[in-house]
């Protein structure tokens, strides 16, 4: 006959895998949801600003002045001309539509002078200068 040494381990589950499980998921789902935030303008290198913060309005126009000087609105290229026009159209009857300026900082003060001037001409519309903290 034979004596057992030592009692008998109740059998044990070990959730360490299952946590490591968890923590890839997590990982997964935080990574791809930064990349599903969309950019309203074309990528311009934007002047910094210590007082910057962000705009939260519902009907938002972005006006966008890259560095060759090229002006767009909502991704879609346009005059500084006829931007006037084409803001009253988007604008409409809200009365809550602010439109972001979005200048890289290499383009020249006059042209977006001219820009902001086309946009103050448009009634109802909110005029708003994008900056990045430095």
């Amino acid at each position: 006959m034979r004596l057992q040494d030592e009692p008998d381990l109740p059998p044990q589950i070990n959730i360490v895998p299952m946590i490591d499980v968890i923590f890839a998921i997590l990982t997964f789902f935080i990574m791809s949801t930064l990349f599903l935030t969309r950019s309203e303008g074309l990528p311009v290198n934007l002047p910094k600003a210590a007082t910057a913060k962000q705009q939260q309005v519902p009907a938002k126009i972005t006006v966008t002045v890259d560095q060759d000087g090229v002006v767009s609105v909502n991704r879609q290229p346009t005059t500084v001309e006829g931007l006037a026009e084409q803001l009253r159209t988007l604008v409409g009857d809200n009365q809550e539509a602010l439109v972001i300026v979005n200048a890289d900082a290499t383009v020249t003060h006059g042209k977006v002078v001219a820009v902001m001037d086309q946009v103050r001409q448009v009634q109802g519309a909110k005029l708003a200068i994008a900056t990045q903290k430095p």
